[in-house]
Formats: structure tokens, sequence, C-alpha cells
């Protein structure tokens, strides 16, 4: 099979959705092995680079039914704009108007 990488796509000006394993281990609401964000950023860097708008969707721990405040990755986003050297933005929502302003609202890169 000839699979497509990201070096094959022309995503300039376009929405890329990044899937990312962010379930990382925490205590006191403090990253204390930060590996899993670490080996994002060549991928954050190449879509930065490419002026892509990159949108990262993953989850934290195993929440069951209504949303819970507790499993909210907000938390995180000092971490990742100090691991990534990129500004990053939070949404509250995945879906629906919230996560479409909050994509409309970004740039490029």
């Amino acid at each position: 099979m000839n699979f497509k990488t990201i070096d094959d796509l022309d995503v300039s000006g376009k929405i890329v959705l990044l899937r990312a394993d962010l379930n990382v281990p925490v205590a006191d609401g403090s990253v204390t092995d930060a590996t899993r964000i670490k080996r994002l950023k060549p991928t954050i860097d190449k879509l930065k680079k490419e002026n892509a708008k990159t949108v990262v969707l993953s989850h934290f721990g195993r929440p069951k039914g209504e949303a819970n405040p507790n499993y909210s990755l907000e938390f995180l986003t000092g971490t990742l704009e100090r691991q990534w050297e990129t500004k990053i933005g939070f949404a509250d929502e995945c879906l629906g108007d919230v996560a479409r302003n909050a994509c409309q609202k970004m740039e490029n890169g």
C-alpha cells in the first residue's frame, strides 16, 4: 500500500485535526512525565512551518457519561506552550459552535 504522510500533503491554511495521546501522568495538577508531549513536537513544528491551523484532539483519563471538569485538558495548555514553543488555545467543546468558532479564530501556523 502507498500511504500518504504529512510530507505529501498541502496543509497551508487548512485545518488539520491531529489526534494525540495526551493522557499524561499528573500529580498535584502538574505533568510528571512529558514524554508523550515532547514526541509530538516534530509534528507540531512541521504543521506550524507549513502554515496549517492545527487542532489537537485528545482525552484525559477514562470519563464515563456526562462531561466531568476533572477530566478537562485545559490544565495542559501552559505545558504544551512551553514544550511546543507555540501559542495554545483551548475549546471547552469538541463539537458545534464552540469548536467551530475556536477554529475560525485560529491563525495559520
